[in-house]
């Protein structure tokens, strides 16, 4: 994931969220595909969601425990892709 995001293991953002409501993991994953990605958003999304391989954490718990692409993301919330995938 490091790669895709410009070399950065980190990367904090403010993400604007639309007609004053609730910001999702879905909305959240978008912007970051739409304005962090610095190359191949192919190997990030896959459609609407994560590409298989990688595991998606809302504040260090498996998004799948929260509700996945619906979970709620509020301020302060942190949303951590990791590649389970690697060479060989």
């Amino acid at each position: 994931m490091e790669l895709l995001f410009g070399n950065q293991k980190t990367v904090e953002a403010d993400i604007p969220v639309s007609n004053g409501g609730q910001l999702t993991v879905a909305e959240a994953m978008a912007w970051a595909r739409d304005n962090l990605l610095t190359e191949r958003p192919e190997l990030f999304m896959k459609g609407s969601s994560v590409r298989p391989g990688v595991l998606v954490l809302v504040n260090d718990t498996d998004w799948e425990l929260c509700g996945e692409l619906e979970a709620e993301v509020a301020e302060g919330d942190r949303v951590t892709f990791i590649s389970t995938l690697h060479g060989g």
